[in-house]
């Protein structure tokens, strides 16, 4: 196991730090009561909803590796155990390996190429980030004073100049010839052949827009999935705002998560929700509360990893 860098240890201060002075200024015993108040039928539809959307982030996975996986390529369970055993590596394990790079090396496992599995996990986040970034687009509709706030501005801007890049990457000729060029900068004969791999990975995805189509519609609809999600833990909590306020919120929200000053979002979306539904008159108490079971949500759906992890998921399975 690596030990932690000095950044990392600094983002999970930043975390703790954070959360705790939410949790305080919030008043620790109000959000008790909040908890222990909650209705379970709304918090079950929304446990329903996770294990949906990891079915569909599976799917456009496996959409992903069409290109690329002949008739001998990994099957839809083998990608669900994969994405679901990542998934839990990068919650649970954040100081030995990102889960993306347990996706991509499991991967490797299942008769896909390294440079392959590397470009899927890449254009599977870099449309996770599009999606998002359009939904953020549309709750601005909804919610015009969230345009004002920096920190939002700022994850904005930061998210459209990754995506724009990424994708002039993809399916520019002219910069992909000079990412290729810069690959002479890279130290060492192998890591300078398997960027160059990569990059040329990627760039097959230029001529398979239809699958791109695909899963951007799928990364736009785990997108509805979480709003519907905070829809029904609001309602747990008691809360009477319209579906539309979570449409306004939760995708900014999101955006904000996605700067990597904390852990696994952790604080930071509890500063975005406490301030965002705040706006609309839901006390710190309840919004604290609704961010922990927004956040211990995502963590329940990574949970099958962990049995998984345990019993040798990244292995891969014989063929029958």
């Amino acid at each position: 196991m690596k030990p932690p860098t000095p950044g990392g240890v600094l983002r999970l201060f930043v975390a703790i730090a954070l959360t705790g002075v939410l949790l305080w200024t919030s008043s620790p015993r109000d959000v008790a009561r909040a908890l222990t108040g909650v209705a379970w039928p709304p918090l079950l539809v929304a446990v329903f909803l996770v294990a949906v959307d990891r079915v569909l982030m599976a799917y456009r996975w496996l959409v992903l590796l069409r290109p690329f996986a002949g008739p001998d390529g990994p099957r839809f369970s083998a990608v669900v155990r994969i994405f679901l055993v990542s998934t839990f590596v990068g919650t649970f394990l954040p100081g030995t390996v990102g889960g993306d790079a347990v996706r991509a090396y499991a991967l490797s496992q299942e008769r896909v190429p390294g440079s392959a599995a590397v470009a899927s996990v890449l254009m599977d986040r870099l449309l996770g980030m599009v999606s998002i970034l359009m939904a953020a687009c549309l709750g601005l509709i909804f919610a015009r004073q969230m345009a004002e706030d920096p920190l939002v501005l700022t994850a904005l801007a930061i998210t459209a100049l990754a995506c724009a890049a990424a994708a002039a990457l993809v399916f520019s000729p002219r910069v992909a010839v000079v990412a290729q060029r810069l690959t002479r900068w890279v130290p060492g004969a192998a890591p300078r052949a398997s960027v160059a791999r990569v990059l040329t990975a990627l760039q097959t995805y230029a001529t398979r827009r239809s699958d791109l189509a695909n899963v951007l519609a799928g990364s736009i609809g785990v997108q509805a999935l979480r709003i519907l999600q905070a829809y029904c833990l609001g309602l747990s909590l008691g809360m009477v705002q319209p579906l539309t306020v979570y449409v306004a919120f939760i995708p900014l929200i999101l955006l904000v998560m996605l700067i990597p000053v904390t852990i696994n979002g952790l604080g930071t979306s509890q500063a975005a929700f406490v301030w965002s539904f705040g706006q609309v008159g839901v006390s710190p108490a309840v919004s604290f509360t609704l961010s922990a079971l927004f956040l211990a949500l995502g963590v329940l759906g990574n949970l099958p990893g962990v049995l998984l992890y345990a019993t040798g998921g990244l292995r891969r399975r014989p063929t029958p």
